[in-house]
């Protein structure tokens, strides 16, 4: 079971966005990652918990940050509730999308575990939830993903596979790397690995 810690800073500019102490394992329904965020001056920003079933999809999520919460999971798309600071109002949404994305490096890992690319192959297309801190706002978006390389490293705990994906925002033409070993981020804009304490957790095919 991987646990650990990333460190989170702006892409553009570096800015330091706080830290992020995770842990994740597969499991029974398929994979769960759950996390704690502090703010850079070390008080606790909110917390992630994301279950993914066998083929990848969010069985279940609940973020939270800056005292708003939400809830969601794959539903007809993906289908989720917002809760404000108050807890008196809620709002539902739903749209035809892949799964969510965030701030939280969890993400990463479940859009490469719902694509299963193969090394080489076309660049593939997913549209997503983007749950933008520091409030939550869901904003829909497509992205293109490539698995452009696959490298294997020697370690104490016998050879790792790297991943390597080129993600491309479809509509701004952006595009960036980032590095997967299992299901621990290696290293994405604004994500870095700070400290790791035991090996990643391999995915069955």
């Amino acid at each position: 079971m991987p646990r650990g810690r990333y460190s989170l800073h702006d892409p553009h500019d570096g800015t330091p966005l706080g830290e992020e102490h995770f842990q994740c394992a597969p499991g029974p329904s398929g994979w769960r990652y759950v996390a704690q965020r502090t703010a850079p001056s070390g008080d606790h920003a909110g917390s992630v918990d994301l279950t993914l079933d066998e083929l990848g999809r969010p069985l279940r999520l609940e973020l939270h940050a800056s005292s708003w919460q939400v809830r969601g999971a794959a539903l007809d798309g993906v289908t989720w509730v917002r809760m404000d600071p108050t807890g008196e109002h809620a709002t539902e949404g739903n749209v035809a999308a892949h799964g969510f994305t965030g701030a939280s490096p969890a993400f990463l890992v479940a859009v490469a575990r719902l694509l299963r690319l193969v090394p080489g192959a076309p660049a593939t297309r997913v549209r997503l939830v983007a749950l933008t801190d520091p409030v939550l706002a869901p904003r829909t978006l497509d992205q293109s993903w490539a698995l452009t390389g696959r490298t294997e490293h020697t370690t104490d705990t016998g050879l790792l596979a790297v991943d390597e994906y080129q993600v491309a925002e479809v509509d701004t033409g952006e595009q960036h790397t980032i590095h997967l070993a299992g299901d621990v981020v290696l290293s994405a804009p604004g994500i870095e690995l700070e400290e790791l304490e035991s090996p990643p957790s391999s995915f069955a095919a």
